[in-house]
């Protein structure tokens, strides 16, 4: 029951495009007590379905700008494959602190300086 619920909270945040491994991951490290590094590859592997059925959506409601979206997919293509590969080779430990540091400027920017 717990995953389901993980499941369902993951993907209405990833539907929206915030991210559902903001919310993925550390439920699935606290609560479930998946190691780190497994968390962040089922992360992954969930993103795949989500992203889809979101991004038909959005596209039907025409909110998709593929002009722009297709030149950040392949700076992001790099952008991934180093971060795949430092993922391998950084401990559990630093990608605990980084992915928390991380989540903290997103909040902190959203919370504080962003505007609508």
């Amino acid at each position: 029951m717990l995953f389901v619920l993980i499941g369902i909270i993951a993907g209405l945040i990833g539907g929206m495009g915030i991210g559902g491994g903001t919310i993925l991951i550390p439920a699935l490290v606290l609560f479930t007590h998946i190691p780190q590094k497994t968390a962040q590859s089922v992360n992954l592997i969930t993103f795949l379905p989500v992203a889809i059925i979101a991004l038909i959506i959005h596209t039907r409601e025409s909110r998709v700008k593929y002009n722009i979206a297709l030149f950040i997919i392949i700076f992001a293509l790099f952008g991934a494959l180093i971060g795949s590969r430092l993922a391998i080779h950084v401990s559990v430990y630093w990608l605990r602190k980084l992915f928390g540091i991380f989540l903290l400027i997103m909040g902190i920017y959203e919370f504080l300086i962003r505007d609508s």
